[in-house]
């Protein structure tokens, strides 16, 4: 069996300053053995963290479509932002990649987003995911776990769980304890004979995050790693 965190940031976001090494190291900690690397519309730092970790790395990116966010897993090729949610599981799928939901009712409900979201969460785009996140540690809603819940039996569809981490500290809130897999097809075997684990980050979170988002923003980036990684080759973000 394996731990795995299916949500996880690194300082190739354009809101996360966490180095890759620290990520590594973190995981080696509390036991956490594969994860999904979903940076914000780039896989570069999944690329390069594959090649640095001793454990199973697996190349996602959290889209942002016209429509709200899609994670796209098992990736070659990034995804580009902005396309529309049709597009965009198009794209994942000719890669052979898998598409998911990430925290489907884990966002503040904003007049100006639920029109939007409802056309993500319309049965046209459901009809084309394979999974929905059904525990994310960053969302603030007591009930959304329970409502995506709800969404992934209704469509009959994996649930997967992440810590949506944004720190070294965050990652492992949240896991899927499942059997080990060879390929993207044995993936969502897997997910679903596994058992999901997960508790809720402070909210206060949010608050570095907007600050680091800020702070790129205005050209201040975390200074590259000169750790040597784990099969002898420089680090770096």
């Amino acid at each position: 069996m394996i731990k795995a965190d299916l949500h996880v940031h690194t300082c190739y976001s354009m809101d996360c300053c966490t180095p890759l090494e620290e990520i590594v190291n973190r995981c080696l900690k509390i036991g956490i053995n594969c994860l999904a690397i979903a940076d914000h519309n780039t896989i570069t730092g999944a690329l390069k963290l594959r090649e640095i970790a001793p454990f199973r790395i697996i190349i996602a990116e959290e889209i942002q479509t016209s429509t709200g966010e899609l994670m796209g897993l098992f990736l070659s090729e990034k995804v580009p932002q902005g396309l529309s949610a049709e597009e965009t599981i198009t794209r994942v799928k000719s890669q052979g990649g898998l598409v998911g939901i990430p925290h489907p009712f884990g966002r503040p409900p904003l007049l100006s987003l639920r029109a939007k979201r409802s056309n993500l969460l319309s049965d046209k785009v459901l009809s084309q995911v394979d999974i929905i996140e059904v525990f994310n540690s960053r969302s603030p809603f007591p009930g959304s776990s329970a409502r995506a819940q709800g969404l992934a039996l209704k469509y009959r569809l994996a649930a997967s769980a992440g810590s949506d981490a944004h720190t070294s500290g965050e990652i492992g809130r949240a896991y899927v304890e499942m059997p080990e897999f060879n390929s993207p097809g044995d993936f969502l075997v897997s997910l679903s004979q596994g058992k999901i684990f997960g508790r809720r980050s402070s909210p206060l979170v949010h608050l570095g995050t907007t600050w680091t988002k800020v702070r790129k923003r205005l050209g201040f980036h975390p200074h590259p790693s000169r750790e040597r990684d784990y099969t002898g080759r420089k680090g770096s973000c």
